[in-house]
């Protein structure tokens, strides 16, 4: 007969045995679940996220910008402002990114194709931080997430350091619409938010409006000493109207910004309306912009 120390030995050594096998069985199926992952990205600043984490792409918008070789002969699925709720059922995914700010943009043709986006938040560095950070863990890539989080952890510590001590310059930051003028874009904005980082005041700040309507009185008032265009679509006609904008209305003249020449035209890749992996070299520009005789 045996002990009862000798049966619960045994006992012990089975239980080890099941849970080890259970675990590498229930590792090779998320392995597996992970590999059959088949991801769409609407958005520009989507696809350099996933790129940045090594993650395959069944679909990716249409888009001016260079897009990474790994992506070069995957499906277009249509503009960031407009996809196509066909072109994104007929790559049969298992999930599909676009941006907070696009989530308009999805009507009743993606119900119809039983499609759910997800919407990231990538208002803010901090934003694309936390976005980075999560797709790192749900897709196992967390060494690449915080290797991309660490220079931009890094780009901000500069950026601090380039600013402590120094009197905080006014800034306006515009951006500019093809076709339809320009917008103010406030410190709830993306670039916005870069010039906070970089320790400039931006002159209009808002609770929760990313942008405001231009007025001509109050940038007058606001006498910005540096000006920041963002020319996020079709950059060529956007510097051409920002251009006649501040030859012909002469209030600009009278800016200190463009008295002493500090106006500065932000185009893609290193700038867009929304936070992207080149937040890092982008926070950067507008840090030496703000402060030219940096420490």
């Amino acid at each position: 007969m045996k002990s009862p120390r000798r049966t619960a030995l045994i006992v012990i050594i089975m239980l080890l045995v099941v849970g080890i096998v259970g675990g590498f069985f229930a590792h090779h199926q998320l392995a597996k679940n992970r590999h059959h992952e088949r991801i769409v990205a609407t958005t520009y600043a989507v696809v350099q996220i996933a790129d940045r984490l090594k993650l395959p792409l069944v679909g990716v918008p249409n888009t001016e910008n260079k897009l990474p070789a790994r992506y070069k002969n995957v499906t277009r699925v249509g503009s960031p402002m407009n996809p196509s709720a066909e072109k994104i059922a007929s790559v049969k995914p298992t999930a599909v990114y676009s941006v907070t700010t696009l989530k308009e943009q999805f009507g009743k043709s993606f119900k119809q194709q039983h499609i759910k986006p997800y919407f990231l938040d990538l208002q803010s560095v901090s934003d694309l931080q936390r976005v980075v950070t999560k797709m790192g863990n749900q897709y196992d890539r967390k060494a690449a997430a915080r290797g991309a989080n660490r220079e931009i952890d890094h780009a901000i510590l500069k950026a601090k350091h380039r600013a402590n001590g120094q009197k905080k310059p006014r800034v306006l930051v515009l951006m500019g619409l093809p076709g339809a003028g320009y917008m103010i874009a406030t410190n709830r904005s993306y670039v916005g938010n870069l010039v906070q980082l970089a320790g400039g005041k931006n002159v209009f700040a808002s609770k929760d409006q990313e942008y405001i309507q231009p007025s001509d009185e109050a940038i007058q008032k606001a006498r910005p000493q540096v000006i920041l265009r963002l020319e996020h679509a079709m950059p060529q006609m956007v510097t051409e109207q920002f251009n006649s904008e501040f030859k012909s209305q002469s209030f600009w003249h009278q800016t200190p910004a463009v008295k002493s020449k500090r106006v500065y035209d932000l185009q893609e890749p290193d700038f867009d309306a929304t936070a992207n992996m080149h937040a890092a070299k982008a926070l950067g520009e507008v840090s030496q912009w703000l402060y030219p005789r940096g420490k």
